[in-house]
Parts: structure tokens; sequence; C-alpha cells
């Protein structure tokens, strides 16, 4: 609770010493620890952002800590989701983060919630937590976080990371505006693409998500946050900016939660998808081409070069998609082609979709891998690195 019975609120002999250094912050003091130790705080994800904010909220001495997610340790993982360890891969991520809180320390009750956050659960979630921290990666939960939010009357502290860059602000606090003020309206299906796609610097979750933790600490402890401020960081460049936030006068309502994976368009990307009628084959499908030593045909890779030297499928030629994109490309395929029948690959099927869809409309027809090198190096090759 925001404002707790602190006379309630008793710290133990152990507990005067681990939380010493805060104690004799003026700031925080015993009054402030006691709140730490009376708030509760929900992180949607634990991730990259959720990993360095959980295991600082937890040594910070919150009293109760919730976490919603419903994904397993993978080993793509480990390069930056610092809670969790190699052995834990391929067990649930929520249990991964409860035994590493346990361990920061066992003053703190952990909720685990393996579940899929949806407009079906979000409120019954949200409710019980004083501040709700947004540690997830894609836009419909995003929005969610944020409307639920609303509704709720809860705080909730934003975070987002891409390749080097990354961000952070609280929301719906005080009077102050809420993720619908940033980003009124989501983007197009497909024009953001994912960490998996982009790639992320393994530190910058770190820096984005402690920032998520201090917000969140200073909520509870009543100083002065980023509401009404979108903190930007550049980790290359080592740069931040600031950027003001008002809230919108003309945003609509929020009176209930929607679907919000039809709010983002993802069923009608699929349904372009779908129109396209690109035709698949399987990664077996295409080891039997290859090993029949047969032409007439061209296998593309739409990856980035970079990508493309961690792991290649043999015999592939790589046209990035951002050269198809623009046009260069696609002037190369058709080269290439030359009668052929086309076939590409990406790392997981996604970006290579997209390239022939714009293949198709210049009039090459094509075949998608399905599952990408992804699933070549599961399946197929596995001495070919899986990234």
């Amino acid at each position: 609770m925001l404002n707790p019975n602190l006379d309630d609120i008793q710290l133990s002999r152990d507990e005067y010493q681990r939380y010493a250094r805060h104690i004799i912050l003026p700031e925080v003091g015993l009054e402030g620890q006691k709140r730490l130790k009376a708030a509760s705080v929900l992180c949607i994800g634990t991730g990259g952002l959720g990993s360095p904010l959980l295991s600082y909220l937890a040594a910070a001495g919150i009293g109760r800590i919730g976490i919603v997610d419903f994904d397993v340790v993978d080993h793509s993982n480990l390069q930056r989701q610092i809670i969790h360890g190699t052995s834990w891969v391929g067990k649930p991520k929520v249990e991964s983060a409860k035994n590493r809180i346990a361990e920061i320390n066992p003053f703190t009750q952990v909720d685990v919630y393996e579940t899929r956050l949806s407009s079906e659960n979000a409120l019954d979630l949200f409710e019980p937590y004083d501040v709700i921290i947004d540690g997830t990666d894609n836009f419909p939960t995003r929005y969610l976080t944020n409307d639920a939010c609303v509704l709720l009357d809860k705080p909730n502290v934003y975070g987002s990371i891409f390749r080097f860059e990354g961000q952070a602000t609280v929301f719906n606090y005080q009077g102050g505006p809420n993720y619908r003020d940033l980003y009124p309206e989501p983007p197009p299906p497909g024009m953001v693409p994912s960490c998996a796609e982009g790639g992320v610097l393994g530190v910058l979750p770190g820096i984005i998500g402690t920032i998520q933790a201090t917000e969140a600490i200073k909520i509870i402890l009543g100083a002065p946050t980023l509401s009404g401020r979108l903190l930007l960081f550049n980790a290359w460049e080592m740069k931040f900016r600031e950027l003001k936030l008002r809230p919108n006068p003309i945003r609509p309502i929020i009176e209930k939660l929607v679907d919000y994976e039809q709010f983002c368009g993802i069923p009608q990307a699929k349904a372009q998808e779908a129109q396209m009628e690109i035709p698949e084959m399987t990664v077996q499908e295409l080891k039997q081409l290859l090993d029949s030593g047969k032409d007439g045909y061209v296998l593309i890779d739409v990856r980035n070069p970079n990508e493309y030297q961690i792991a290649k499928i043999p015999g592939s030629v790589l046209i990035p998609l951002p050269d198809i994109e623009e046009g260069s490309g696609v002037e190369k395929v058709k080269q290439l082609v030359n009668g052929h029948h086309l076939i590409a690959h990406c790392k997981m099927g996604g970006r290579s979709a997209k390239a022939l869809g714009i293949l198709k409309q210049a009039g090459i027809e094509g075949t998608n891998v399905k599952g990408g090198i992804t699933a070549w190096s599961r399946e197929i090759d596995k001495s070919v690195p899986e990234y």
C-alpha cells in the first residue's frame, strides 16, 4: 500500500543490517524502508527488463513482488536476462526468477503467475498491487498493461529496448500522461522488428530495467518521478535525452479492456499474409532438394550480413530484406531467378515471408522456408549455430 500504517510494519534485526545503507539515507530513512516493506509491485515479464528490476526491487526490500510470464528460459535469453542461469534453460521463467529472488532476499514474498496476460485476467492480476511495471516486448501487452492501469488507477512504470536504444518513464501517475499519450495508435504490423530479429546489446536492458526499478522505489517513497518526462538512452553513443510528455485532451476514454491482438492488427497481418498465398516448404523438403543435386531453383537468404556470417545454409545467396524493400534487391533477385524457382529463408520465416510478398508484387513468385535457419539448425544440421 502506498500509504501504509507504518506502526504496523516492523523490521527484524537481520533486516536492519540488510537495509542499513538505505536507512542512513535521510531521503529514505526508517520510515521509507518500512514503506518499501509494506509495498507490493507486479512485474509483467521476466526478460531483459524484468531481470534487473526484479533483482533490485528484491534487494531494496519490497515486501511483495508478483511476476507474470508464461515463457521458459532459452539459451538466447542468457546474454541479457541475468536473473536466469544456464541450469534453468527449458524451465519456467517465473520459477527461475522466484528462485533467484529467494537467494537475494528471503524477506520478500514472491507471487508467480505462469500465464499470458490477457483482457480476461489483467484487472484481477493488477488489483492487489500498488505499482505495475511493464517489462514486456510487444505492443498488444503494452496497450493492455496501460489500459488496465488506467482503469484501476495504478502507476505504470514503463521501459522498452531495441538494439542500442532504450526509453523509460512513469505513466498514469498523479494525473500524468499514460502510454496512449505517447503512442495513441500502434504501428502497422511488421513495421517494428523484434529483438530476436533486430538484436539488442546485452547490457542495455540492465540500464533501462534499473531505471524502472528506481522509479518504482521513488513512487513508493513519494519522491519525484519521471512522470511527464520520457527518458531516452543510446548506449552506443552513451547519451541521454529527455522529452516532455503531457496528457492529450482528445485521447480516447478507456472504458474497458479490448482484444488487443485485434487492436494491434495482428490478425490483419496474418490475413494479409494468407491473402498473398505464399507457399511454404519444410526444412526437410529443402534438404531433400539440396541433396538431389537438381537445378532449377535459387535459394536466397534475406537476413542481415552479420547474421549470414554467423550461420548459413549451403548454396544460399544473401540479399538482405532492406535491399529488397528499397528496390535494389528486387533487381538482384530478378537476375538470379531468370526462369528458376525462388526459395527464400531468414531466421524464423517472418522476414522471408515479407520479402516474398514484396517480390510477388514485382511479379516474382517464390516459396518460403518454414522456420528458417533456426529450424534448419534444430532439425537438419546441428553444427549450424543457433543464435
